[in-house]
């Protein structure tokens, strides 16, 4: 059984927590179900949380599938591709953000083409 469901206009797809920023994780887990209107950033999707924590680890380069806390926002992220701060393919964040979980299966995510979309995200005992 998959740790979360994330839901993306009609796509539903299963995602797993990572074993970073566990104070993060915990903090964004207590605020789900979650659901938002999101907005696209090139190949990223990300929607406001009302979570506020520091991450303990950052990255801004990420991996197809990524489902991450942005502090700055604060915004809970999906990447799957390229975005304009990205170097080449790569999904790349506009500044750091912290790692929670991963798509299990990303390539789900390549079909995506809404300017914006309704994402909600819960967990396995929602």
């Amino acid at each position: 059984m998959a740790d979360l469901t994330v839901h993306v206009h009609d796509l539903t797809f299963d995602a797993d927590w990572t074993d970073e920023n566990e104070a993060t994780r915990a903090a964004l887990a207590a605020a789900f179900p979650f659901e938002a209107d999101a907005a696209r950033w090139g190949d990223e999707l990300y929607a406001s949380v009302d979570v506020s924590v520091t991450p303990e680890t950052t990255a801004t380069e990420v991996e197809p599938g990524t489902l991450a806390y942005w502090p700055a926002g604060p915004a809970l992220c999906l990447f799957w591709g390229p975005t304009p701060a990205s170097h080449a393919e790569e999904p790349r964040a506009a500044s750091p953000v912290g790692v929670v979980a991963r798509v299990r299966d990303p390539d789900v995510l390549a079909g995506l083409s809404l300017d914006s979309a309704r994402l909600r995200v819960e967990t396995s005992a929602d």
